[in-house]
């Protein structure tokens, strides 16, 4: 670890929604433990938000995606720096950059695959030059899939002498809203294929970040009745990450999950014939587009997102039709109070438990795996379990 630096992490968007409820979270759990420092483009903001969590005296810098000068005269000062200042692919470049260069790490809560292939072809050899270790998707996307994923197929290399060849990942409960810089992404990556329609390609690959191609996939784009499970199925909305995510873990950790792997996610809507018709709903609904969906800055109340939770299973398929079941949980709500608490814990581990980890540009499994699941267990209020 660089002892150099004045601070061991900087929260970048700090006084934005998302960013608040990390510069909460870290001032309530390590306090003066901790050396870190609240950054965004406004002073004032800063100072009330600071003032508002009780964070004390935490320094302030004052930082804006457009100025490259502050970005580096910021990171800097910073081991590593956490942003929550999304859309990436309209903000985020110039500060990934600095940190690539700089060798200082990094973590986002990035949900953009097209922004993620283009910096991973930009960046990904500076990193490794500078040492920086830069961790996309570290919020609800990708982090209780990709761990989980890796969580299950630990199990069966355990019971089983080898991976399981295909994971079926199923989502039993998600309850919370989407957070407002979700679908503020989700309408940039629309808009960005207006100008670079070659994205497209990218976005449907699930193997676009991992470098290689890989097999035909299970079909996720419309409801079914699952065998395995005995219920009904719905596509699910954060899948189009997630897998790629997963894909790229595997990639990155010498194809531990084998070449051949096949993972899929869908959303458990029930059995039967109200399964059936939930299932063809959600297949029909667009919760990211709309009149209601929340802009970014905006998100529920303490109270909502404390009443918030979501379970997630995942099916490990062995050669011989042998099953093993792992499941994921979080203790409130996805986009908001659980995806703050994973990134500021992701932030935490990169920097104090990653220490023999080079540069690069990784996934959370792949840089941190059990160490990440370790931390998420004992402070952030996820379980790992098997079933």
């Amino acid at each position: 670890m660089d002892n150099q630096k004045e601070f061991s992490l900087v929260v970048y968007g700090a006084s934005g929604f998302t960013g608040r409820l990390v510069a909460e979270y870290l001032a309530a759990q390590y306090g003066d433990n901790l050396k870190w420092a609240m950054a965004g483009r406004n002073e004032d903001k800063l100072k009330s938000v600071r003032d508002e969590i009780g964070a004390g005296d935490v320094p302030l810098i004052i930082a804006d995606s457009d100025d490259e000068a502050s970005l580096q005269s910021m990171v800097a000062r910073a081991e590593l720096v956490l942003t929550t200042t999304g859309p990436y692919q309209l903000y985020g470049e110039a500060l990934l950059k600095a940190c690539a260069e700089s060798g200082t790490h990094y973590v986002d809560l990035c949900g953009e695959p097209g922004w993620m292939y283009d910096m991973i072809g930009k960046y990904l050899d500076t990193a490794k030059n500078s040492g920086a270790r830069l961790v996309f998707s570290c919020g609800f996307d990708s982090v209780p899939f990709d761990l989980g994923v890796q969580y299950v197929q630990q199990a069966a290399l355990e019971k089983w002498g080898g991976p399981a060849g295909r994971v079926r990942c199923r989502v039993r409960a998600m309850n919370g809203e989407f957070s407002g810089g979700t679908a503020a992404s989700f309408r940039a990556t629309v808009k960005s294929l207006d100008t670079r329609p070659e994205l497209f390609n990218v976005l449907i690959d699930p193997f676009s970040l991992a470098g290689k191609a890989g097999p035909e996939q299970p079909a996720d784009n419309k409801p079914y009745e699952d065998d395995v499970l005995g219920a009904w199925v719905a596509p699910f909305i954060m899948a189009a990450i997630n897998t790629k995510n997963v894909h790229r873990s595997n990639a990155l950790m010498g194809y531990a999950y084998g070449e051949d792997f096949l993972y899929d996610e869908m959303m458990v809507t029930g059995v039967g014939d109200e399964g059936k018709a939930v299932a063809e709903f959600v297949a029909k609904a667009t919760p990211l587009e709309g009149d209601d969906v929340p802009q970014p800055g905006e998100g529920p109340s303490k109270e909502k997102r404390e009443a918030g939770n979501y379970d997630v299973l995942f099916l490990a398929e062995g050669a011989d039709g042998a099953l093993l079941k792992a499941s994921v949980k979080g203790d409130m709500d996805p986009g908001y109070g659980s995806t703050s608490k994973m990134i500021a814990e992701s932030a935490l581990c990169l920097v104090q438990d990653c220490a023999a980890l080079g540069g690069g540009i990784y996934t959370p499994a792949s840089a941190m795996g059990n160490k990440l699941v370790t931390r998420l267990e004992a402070k952030a209020g996820l379980t790992f379990s098997m079933e």
